[in-house]
């Protein structure tokens, strides 16, 4: 097990699997860092948060906004060390009610905030760290980054992006004192999941999955992908020949939009 971290902050925390995880940590003597896009739902997860005993800061920000990320997990760092970076901010977005590929502006809109805004998040905080010989980070990437999905194209890209990014990070900076984990969920209750009007098997609570992920990067697990019988199944789906599972996934529900 690995040393329970105090200082943590975490992005896209204003609801979904970003504040469940807040409030697993939530406990006297821990310090969180919060960030999220809504004033009002951050606010009452802080609330939520203080009342189980943790000090909160918070801010209202944009991951796609480098420059104010940056200033922001640096102000957070010289305030107190930060020992655990969770970058969890993303957004959802697919084929569904259209023909054809995803518009444009809907694919560069997920990469804006699932890849880029991971690394906004990371990458100052890496420096920090690498300085400082210790630290933690994960990244949320999804079962969903395993295989693409006719559905899904881009969401399933930006998340295999993150997938790889993390892993490659593990072992790039093991020498440095770093740990780096890959957070991969499958369906989760949480307002992203909410727009999708298709049978999503193994449906997780939030606080249930948030355990899970705190349980898995105080083992340092390289990858924590859960529930087991769906990683099993998206691995299995990735090693098939595309022409065996091609037609399949073309017959799969198409996405909605967060």
């Amino acid at each position: 097990m690995t040393r329970a971290p105090k200082t943590i902050l975490i992005t896209g925390a204003s609801s979904g699997l970003g504040a469940a995880v807040a409030e697993a940590y939530a406990a006297a003597g821990i310090r969180l860092y919060l960030s999220g896009r809504n004033a009002d739902r951050l606010a009452a997860v802080a609330e939520r948060v203080r009342d189980l005993g943790a000090a909160c800061e918070t801010a209202v920000l944009d991951v796609c906004d480098a420059a104010a990320v940056k200033a922001w997990v640096e102000a957070c760092d010289d305030a107190a060390p930060l020992d655990l970076v969770v970058a969890n901010a993303g957004i959802s977005a697919g084929t569904a009610g259209r023909d054809g590929a995803e518009p444009a502006e809907q694919v560069r809109a997920v990469f804006a905030t699932n890849v880029d805004g991971v690394l906004n998040t990371i990458l100052p905080a890496i420096g920090r760290m690498e300085a400082r010989g210790h630290g933690q980070v994960a990244l949320v990437a999804s079962l969903a980054g395993y295989r693409g999905i006719p559905g899904a194209p881009s969401y399933c890209a930006s998340k295999a992006a993150v997938k790889v990014l993390g892993e490659g990070l593990r072992g790039s900076l093991h020498g440095k004192g770093i740990r780096v984990s890959v957070i991969c969920p499958g369906y989760v209750r949480t307002p992203m999941t909410a727009v999708n009007d298709f049978p999503m098997p193994f449906m997780m609570e939030a606080d249930q999955a948030a355990r899970i992920i705190r349980r898995g990067l105080a083992r340092d697990r390289g990858r924590i992908a859960f529930p087991w019988p769906m990683a099993a199944a998206v691995w299995l789906l990735q090693t098939l020949p595309p022409a065996w599972i091609d037609p399949l996934l073309r017959r799969l529900p198409r996405k909605g939009g967060e």
